[in-house]
């Protein structure tokens, strides 16, 4: 069912920033792999992060929801993961379903795995390449595509990977199944990735080496052996939701936002450097901490952005970001340009093309490269007018409609019902805001 957004005058709050979706899905996943009972507050309880919690119970685990936003999760401990009696679907969870093909791999069990149609549609095998290099492990799935089972092994063997392509998703699958492989797994980034697993492993009690490699690269080491112990840890605020708010507050003909509580970690602050450089003038204030991450509350307010080009070493740290960045490179003066974001191929759709398709439906120029896009900024609100399809894609989707809001006319999107995966109080949050969003 098509939903519309429309142009309004101001957008003003104060908005608690939702859970961060990286740090539920691996907070679900240490706690059930811990000994104990950990408990969480402030979880993200959307689709993909519900459905590993589902996962985590299938293989042993015990997760159950105390209050909302607060998880306890009692932990397999010592007698470790057993065979689920269920193929394990994660939906539209990359994140979930790459997190554990890396879990589950140091087990001797045979797990079948599967997702919608979206996730059985991206490419696995970057996964299953250093898995496979492990040594015993089988897989059935040679096209690298879901669905496919997982056979795992108590003889994996560590290894040093070098990933092609920078992906924590690739990391964190690699060094999960380092924790029962015989030696120390080592792998090295050429650019540092987000190392929330490597953050919250420590958290757990696992001892994991950083060091880096020359001025953007890092090699991450972890002994296998290591066991998790439980413990209570709130998730800190999701700076990628928050982007979203963010961009409604910087395009808002009179903008005022206050996003509160947003996780403050240099291998997600890339697309608030990047609006920064642009001239977005964000305000930001310290809040403490959360599970072994800062935390800061930022103000944005109305601004005339300026065309950069994105300098590519900011690239990983805003991958899932692009898409809100095209439509602030909209209303910008000048050309944004994107590069060595190959990455975004192989995303929830191909975002390089969902998003110059995006732009192009609300009368923006804009155009594919092969590792990103350039964007033509209209200096003002572009047309709008279009409507927007969004091909499965939560980003996309709530891109278009933040666009909407300061747009020359309504923006229209085809569908809404993914939004749920990762941000299931995106349109309340931005009606309260003073968004005009509705059905029809």
């Amino acid at each position: 069912m098509v939903w519309t957004s429309r142009p309004v005058k101001a957008l003003k709050g104060n908005i608690r920033a939702p859970g961060d979706k990286s740090c539920s899905h691996r907070a679900l996943i240490f706690g059930g792999l811990a000994a104990g009972t950990s408990r969480f507050t402030g979880l993200l309880e959307g689709e993909d992060v519900l459905r590993t919690g589902w996962a985590m119970e299938a293989l042993g685990a015990t997760v159950k929801q105390t209050g909302p936003g607060a998880w306890e999760v009692i932990g397999v401990g010592e007698k470790g993961l057993s065979q689920p009696e269920k193929d394990l679907d994660f939906g539209n969870s990359g994140t979930g379903s790459r997190l554990m093909m890396g879990l589950v791999s140091g087990y001797p069990i045979n797990v079948e795995m599967t997702g919608d149609e979206s996730l059985r549609s991206r490419p696995m095998n970057r996964i299953l390449k250093p898995l496979r290099m492990m040594r015993g492990l089988d897989t059935a799935g040679p096209d690298g595509q879901l669905p496919f089972a997982i056979v795992g092994t108590e003889s994996l063997k560590a290894i040093t990977y070098v990933p092609p392509v920078a992906s924590a998703q690739v990391k964190s699958a690699v060094l999960l199944a380092g924790l029962n492989a015989d030696g120390t797994t080592i792998v090295e980034e050429a650019r540092q990735t987000r190392d929330h697993t490597e953050r919250m492993l420590r958290g757990f009690g696992v001892t994991v080496g950083t060091e880096r490699l020359g001025a953007e690269g890092v090699r991450v080491s972890l002994e296998g052996g290591q066991k998790l112990t439980a413990i209570d840890a709130a998730i800190p605020g999701d700076p990628s939701s928050a982007a979203f708010l963010v961009a409604a507050g910087i395009l808002s003909p009179q903008g005022d936002v206050m996003v509160e509580g947003i996780m403050s970690n240099s291998t997600r602050s890339g697309f608030y450097d990047v609006v920064n450089l642009m001239g977005a003038h964000l305000g930001a204030e310290e809040m403490g901490d959360a599970a072994g991450e800062r935390l800061i509350n930022v103000h944005a307010g109305s601004a005339q952005l300026s065309g950069k080009p994105v300098p590519e070493r900011l690239v990983p740290s805003m991958i899932d970001e692009f898409p809100i960045l095209g439509v602030l490179a909209a209303f910008a003066e000048g050309e944004t340009v994107v590069t060595g974001a190959e990455e975004l191929r192989v995303k929830e759709s191909d975002r390089i093309g969902a998003v110059v398709a995006m732009l192009r439906a609300n009368g923006v120029d804009a155009e594919e490269r092969p590792d990103g896009f350039a964007v033509q900024g209209c200096g003002g609100p572009p047309p709008g007018g279009g409507l927007v399809e969004t091909r499965h894609d939560h980003r996309i989707a709530m891109s278009a409609l933040v666009m909407g809001t300061a747009s020359q006319n309504p923006v229209s999107v085809d569908d809404i019902s993914m939004i749920a995966t990762s941000y299931p109080d995106f349109l309340s949050h931005m009606a309260e805001l003073g968004a005009d969003i509705s059905e029809g």
